[in-house]
C-alpha cells in the first residue's frame, strides 16, 4: 500500500491505495472534487458533509444507470437522469433545511 496526498474542495486528505492504482484513485478524486465543487458553487447547500452526500447520490445514480439494464434508472436519457437527481436534491434540501437552523 502507498499513500497519496489529495485535495477535495480545498481540504487535504491522505489516502491509501494499492501500488499501480494511483491514477485511478486520482481520477476518482478529481471527479468527486468536481461534483462537490459544482454543488457548493450552486449555493443551495451548506456544509461539506451535506455537499458530500449530494455528490454521493449523484455519482450513485450515475453508477446505477450504467451498471444494470434493470436498474432504477435504466432506459432513461441523461436528461431524465439529471431531472431525477435534481428532484432528489429538492427533497433533500427540504429535509435538511430544518437541521441547518440547529448549527
Amino acid at each position: 500500500m502507498i499513500q497519496l496526498d489529495v485535495t477535495i474542495m480545498g481540504q487535504s486528505y491522505k489516502l491509501a491505495c494499492k501500488e499501480g492504482e494511483e491514477d485511478v484513485l486520482r481520477e476518482a478524486v478529481s471527479y468527486l472534487d468536481e461534483k462537490m465543487t459544482v454543488i457548493r458553487d450552486a449555493g443551495k447547500i451548506k456544509g461539506t458533509d451535506r455537499i458530500a452526500v449530494m455528490a454521493a447520490l449523484g455519482v450513485t445514480a450515475e453508477l446505477l444507470s450504467t451498471k444494470s439494464p434493470d436498474g432504477p434508472l435504466s432506459g432513461m436519457s441523461i436528461v431524465e437522469v439529471r431531472q431525477k437527481i435534481a428532484a432528489m436534491h429538492t427533497v433533500l434540501d427540504s429535509a435538511l433545511a430544518p437541521q441547518e437552523n440547529l448549527f
